[in-house]
């Protein structure tokens, strides 16, 4: 795997740990349906095409890097360094709580997504993004996780268990402390943009109300206003961006925590 340093870390460690060429776990398996697939691809360039067929079979699945606090999850391998993570976006591909295949170069393009988006709304809150020496791996500072996750929803749309048109289809007119009027349609703009925050879990995520996130002692009301008005002003920013070039951002969520110096700090994207 070809290192492209982007940013260097401060510790010589991380960058040798990066780069053992025995530290990554790569899928080889025949996948001939789907080279098919992306060799019936429309309209893209030659190049590109040729690159993801030679890596179908080739995704990074694990990571072994010859760092501490090993812990993988449903994307990423997380190694835990103490006063900071090395954070490795891997190829798996996760939708519903499932892990259902992996995919040629999809850990690269999510986490230089999110860098790009931590670098572009640093004015709008701090993150604790320090350097991505890799194209799949991020160098975190270590924060203090809220067991939230913060979905922000802009249009009345979903299939999912937790999506809002799910509840609403099925009568529901309040769903984590926001109330909805009778008679809207499936993808309809809301009025105005909406959290709709889970718990976090390992297996599935549980909607949950800004009360009960404070009365269960998940976060401090103090701590939920400050988060809740970011992830509001970041979902916004999202969406003009998007429209610069002819996107909707639907919605999507937010992870904070609080740093060694008790900084909210934007933690995922």
């Amino acid at each position: 795997m070809a290192v492209q340093a982007e940013a260097r870390c401060s510790r010589p460690e991380i960058e040798s740990a990066v780069r053992s060429p025995w530290a990554w776990t790569l899928h080889k398996q025949q996948s001939p349906p789907a080279r098919r697939a992306v060799e019936s691809i429309q309209g893209i360039r030659p190049e590109v095409q040729e690159a993801i067929t030679a890596a179908v079979d080739n995704c990074l699945t694990a990571t072994h890097l010859p760092l501490p606090g090993r812990r993988q999850g449903k994307v990423r391998d997380t190694y835990d360094l103490g006063d900071r993570v090395v954070i490795v976006t891997t190829d798996r591909q996760s939708a519903f709580d499932r892990l259902l295949a992996s995919i040629p170069f999809k850990g690269q393009v999510l986490n230089q997504t999110a860098a790009w988006w931590f670098d572009q709304t640093r004015h709008i809150v701090p993150n604790a993004l320090l350097a991505t020496p890799d194209p799949n791996v991020a160098v975190m500072k270590k924060c203090s996780v809220f067991p939230v996750e913060f979905v922000v929803r802009g249009f009345m749309t979903g299939s999912t268990d937790t999506s809002l048109w799910t509840h609403y289809n099925a009568g529901a007119r309040t769903y984590c402390g926001n109330s909805f009027p009778d008679g809207m349609r499936k993808n309809q703009r809301l009025d105005k943009n909406v959290i709709t925050p889970t718990t976090k879990a390992e297996d599935h995520d549980v909607p949950v109300s800004p009360d009960d996130i404070i009365s269960q002692g998940m976060m401090s009301a103090e701590d939920w206003a400050a988060a809740s008005g970011a992830a509001l002003a970041l979902f916004e920013f999202g969406q003009k961006e998007a429209a610069k070039r002819g996107l909707l951002l639907v919605d999507t969520k937010y992870e904070f925590g609080k740093d060694a110096d008790g900084t909210i700090m934007l933690i995922d994207e």
